[in-house]
């Protein structure tokens, strides 16, 4: 199991760690609810060194993220990010990422931790001009800085003006009194926030400075399970949860990032799955009966006949109510119609509603 350059401090702080995607990573401090809530109203940092990132380089850098991906990159300018996903040649996804372009001729993708090797092989083989590729995930840290306080609290540490920056946009500068530092505002909490990409030679000092910088903000160290839940809350998707080698972007409602102006992996046959209509959706729920939906409880009609499964599932914090994600037939997925979630033997009862589902 791989450590970051933060696991030592992490258990110093009496965190609780879990194996994740061949990680020691921290599941929680004080308790998932009170991290959740820190975050979403105030700040918190998370350790996100587990996520690779890759550096595309060369004339044909564009033109290969073009092939790949099934957003339209051309669309990027300097200091612009992209979320994207890449398919697969079966209608499924290898994975979804995130599209940073750092000049004409020079990208970085970031890649979810457990899909790392799979995605560096699969980018690879199509990798026929020459671009040159590193990978940059083993030296490289990742703190999430999140919560509406997160400003705020980062402020002193760089002239990089943070209050300004637009969301999925990045700068490149000095954090903390380290040189080149990225910081980008991107998110996976729907609380607001910063990214920050460093080499992990500097992570306990970036970390400390963080931490004395947020001290009157109140910050406080965020484990994996809030994220979890956070995310949830905003209908986010999750890599190997809601959507996987399986699942279509069509189908997981990732058709605003599937783009028909260019060609890309599996482009022709996407495009006419969009023409002929998709037999299953991914769609929000939220329990009316009392039970907590959990990945792969089946999703039933009122006969009890099978029309799905969650993928994913929670008491959410915020809305102190239990929320899930899951595949339903499509002729079930309008706003407002009851299904129900099969939990041990009972059918409890729900309804779709549109995410997100914290507001």
């Amino acid at each position: 199991m791989k450590n970051t350059a933060l696991t030592e401090v992490h258990i110093k702080a009496g965190a609780k760690m879990v194996p994740f995607a061949g990680y020691n990573m921290p599941v929680q401090y004080a308790g998932i609810n009170a991290e959740h809530e820190t975050v979403r109203k105030g700040v918190g940092v998370f350790d996100v060194s587990h996520m690779g990132e890759f550096i595309l380089k060369g004339d044909n850098a564009l033109d290969l993220i073009q092939r790949v991906s099934s957003n339209d990159a051309s669309k990027l300018y300097d200091g612009k990010v992209q979320y994207s996903c890449l398919p697969n040649k079966d209608g499924g996804i290898v994975d979804d990422l995130l599209v940073y372009r750092i000049d004409e001729k020079t990208y970085m993708l970031v890649v979810n931790a457990s899909n790392i090797e799979k995605d560096w092989n699969w980018i690879s083989q199509f990798n026929t001009e020459g671009v040159v590729m590193k990978d940059i995930s083993d030296r490289t840290s990742l703190l999430a800085v999140q919560g509406p306080k997160a400003a705020e609290a980062l402020q002193s540490l760089t002239d990089i003006d943070l209050g300004s920056m637009e969301y999925y946009t990045f700068k490149k500068g000095t954090f903390a009194g380290i040189d080149n530092v990225i910081v980008s505002a991107t998110g996976y909490t729907g609380a607001g926030g910063f990214e920050l990409y460093f080499d992990n030679e500097h992570a306990k000092f970036i970390w400390d400075a963080v931490f004395k910088a947020g001290e009157p903000f109140g910050i406080k160290p965020i484990g994996l399970g809030a994220r979890d839940t956070l995310r949830l809350e905003m209908g986010f998707c999750l890599y190997g949860n809601d959507i996987d080698d399986k699942t279509s972007p069509l189908e997981a409602g990732l058709g605003w990032v599937t783009k028909f102006n260019k060609e890309f992996t599996n482009s022709a046959a996407l495009q006419d799955q969009k023409t002929a209509g998709v037999s299953q959706k991914l769609v929000g729920f939220e329990m009316i009966d009392r039970g907590i939906p959990r990945h792969d409880y089946e999703i039933v009609d009122a006969e009890g006949n099978v029309i799905g499964k969650v993928t994913s599932g929670t008491q959410s914090p915020s809305l102190q109510k239990a929320i899930g994600l899951g595949y339903v037939k499509t002729e079930f997925a309008k706003e407002g119609t009851e299904i129900f979630v099969k939990i041990r033997d009972n059918s409890v009862k729900a309804k779709i509603v549109k995410p997100p589902f914290y507001k």
